[in-house]
Order: C-alpha cells, then sequence, then structure tokens
C-alpha cells in the first residue's frame, strides 16, 4: 500500500516531467552547440599540440600518435557508452 509521502513523490516526479517535456528541445539544441562547440575547440588544440611537437623535434608519426591519446580525454562519446 502506497503511503502518503510515496504519493507525493509520484506526484512530483510527474509534475517534474511535465515541465522538463516542452523546454527538452530547446535543451537538446543548446547541449548540441556546446557539444559541437567543445569538438571544435579539442580538435584546434589538437593541431596546435601536434605542430608544437613537431617544433620540438617529435617524429611526425610519434606526434600524431601522442596527439590522438591527447584528443581520447576529449571523445565524449566514449564517455557517455559506460553509462
Amino acid at each position: 500500500m502506497n503511503t502518503e509521502k510515496e504519493k507525493a513523490r509520484d506526484r512530483n516526479t510527474i509534475r517534474f516531467f511535465g515541465i522538463m517535456i516542452p523546454s527538452f528541445p530547446s535543451l537538446m539544441f543548446r547541449l548540441g552547440g556546446t557539444f559541437l562547440r567543445f569538438k571544435r575547440d579539442a580538435k584546434k588544440a589538437g593541431k596546435i599540440f601536434r605542430k608544437e611537437l613537431i617544433k620540438q623535434g617529435f617524429d611526425k608519426k610519434i606526434a600524431t600518435n601522442l596527439t590522438n591519446s591527447y584528443l581520447e580525454g576529449s571523445n565524449l562519446i566514449k564517455y557517455m557508452q559506460n553509462f
């Protein structure tokens, strides 16, 4: 049998989703823009990182491998798969 607290919690949950559903498309749009900006900045940083490694005397193949390792940290899809 449901207690009064459980019923109130259920009503609050339904209310929460009722409030969130209309704003979901705009939220996803903003998060998408933030994600794309993040990926663009990471790619730009990777280019600078690789360029600096080569400038410091690293072989191009090693610099590329190190840059790929550096950019793995910005792979959010990989992190999301763990959830």
